[in-house]
């Protein structure tokens, strides 16, 4: 078992590694990060009257904030260029028109002098409107250009309380082909709110998380600004079914889908004589769950019989579980015989708080790769093992040989003792 672990794990990671240092096309595309370019990335936040209410450890969600701004703006990595923008911050009045086009760019986006930035984030003061949907079109503006990664990292405690749809914004950034993340931090565990920052953040590929205390806020910020110095490759978007004969063929990549909580999703992938398949599937937790969850992964026949299979537990230490495995395919005599599909099923054991919606369901990152098999067979195939057999007959081997050698010499110099 531990064996067959640390070889899934191992797979996984090397699969992760693969396909960031170039299994998959070097090449960028437009609108995606290119390696070693600056990243940019913008903090927004909300300024709204409701963030003076005080139940984040004790103190106001603003003073919260204030706090954990000031701990990212220290840790932030040097060659990191991070800006500031708020919404809600200037207009105090009841005029809906006014108040919904209260954003402003509070430091902007370029290299990082630590003192200003804290500086111009210690005068704030919680007062008027939450005009999320304008603040992340003008957001995005701010921090257009350059080839590096692009992330907005929005923090508000309530719905947007003005006409525009901000699920409809982050989907129009989207649409416009540039390489931009909006992860989303809700300081308040509403229903409502947690919809629609859930749906920001769907919409380009972010994260969701509820926040209700300042070290997670502080912790969670840092983690993502930390994330914008990754150069990783843009998931393409697909849906499992409930059975392999209904499910979606999957080629060489990296693919992003979600299901509900203790869900099992079927994807197909076709590996031909002489490949080997390595796939691995991570799944995340952006809300509250229960401790004790695992991820499993497995592939079977058309037919349902067994390959190979990963499942991987967590506790509620960490935001994600992943589960890892490879599969070779031995090489034919002819050149004809056809690919064997192989039925990847992806489940989770994820279960949640009576409180928290389950809707939309958790984050799924599938990882897809076929590579040419190596003239030896693979150390990982069947139950983690496979034909890697032959690496434990080699270990056992060793063993006896070794033991075989201790005990002579031990022997040999018990004898010599009793000479003397």
């Amino acid at each position: 078992m531990i064996m067959r672990k640390l070889l899934a794990a191992g797979s996984a990671c090397g699969l992760m590694a693969a396909l960031a240092c170039g299994l998959l096309p070097a090449t960028a595309h437009a609108g995606e990060p290119v390696p070693g370019a600056t990243p940019k990335v913008e903090l927004v936040l909300d300024v709204s009257g409701s963030m003076s209410a005080k139940d984040i450890d004790g103190q106001s969600r603003m003073s919260a904030a204030k706090q954990a701004f000031d701990d990212v703006v220290d840790s932030t990595p040097d060659g990191v260029e991070l800006g500031i923008r708020t919404l809600g911050a200037n207009y105090p009045g009841d005029d809906r028109k006014t108040g919904c086009k209260d954003t402003k760019q509070l430091y902007p986006v370029g290299e990082l002098n630590r003192d200003q930035a804290k500086s111009a984030v210690a005068t704030l003061q919680p007062t008027g409107w939450t005009p999320i949907g304008p603040a992340l079109l003008a957001a995005a503006s701010d921090i257009k250009g350059g080839d590096g990664t692009h992330r907005l990292v929005l923090i508000t405690d309530g719905e947007d309380t003005c006409a525009a749809n901000p699920c409809d914004v982050a989907r129009q950034i989207a649409a416009q082909g540039v390489d931009l993340t909006i992860d989303t931090l809700g300081l308040v565990p509403d229903t409502h709110t947690r919809s629609q920052l859930s749906c920001i953040a769907e919409a380009t590929g972010g994260t969701y998380t509820t926040v209700q205390h300042r070290q997670q806020l502080t912790t969670k910020v840092k983690q993502l600004v930390d994330r914008s110095t990754d150069v990783a490759v843009t998931p393409t978007a697909t849906q499992g079914a409930d059975t392999c004969a209904g499910a979606p063929v999957l080629k060489r990549g990296l693919y992003s889908d979600r299901e509900t909580f203790s869900q099992n999703r079927w994807y197909r992938v076709d590996v031909r004589p002489g490949q080997e398949l390595r796939a691995s599937a991570t799944v995340s937790d952006d809300r509250s769950v229960n401790a004790d969850y695992g991820v499993l992964l497995r592939g079977v026949t058309l037919h349902g019989r067994e390959i190979v299979r990963d499942d991987e537990s967590g506790t509620g230490r960490t935001d994600a579980v992943s589960a890892g495995i490879r599969y070779p395919k031995p090489k034919a005599d002819d050149d004809d015989t056809p690919a064997e599909t192989v039925c990847l099923q992806v489940g989770n054991s994820f279960s949640a708080p009576a409180s928290v919606k389950t809707t939309p369901g958790l984050p799924v990152e599938l990882s897809i790769d076929l590579v040419h098999s190596p003239d030896q067979p693979s150390d990982v195939a069947f139950y983690g093992l496979g034909r890697g057999w032959w690496l434990l007959g080699l270990l056992a081997a060793t063993g006896i040989v070794a033991g075989l050698i201790t005990g002579w010499a031990a022997r040999w110099r018990l004898n010599t003792g009793r000479t003397r």
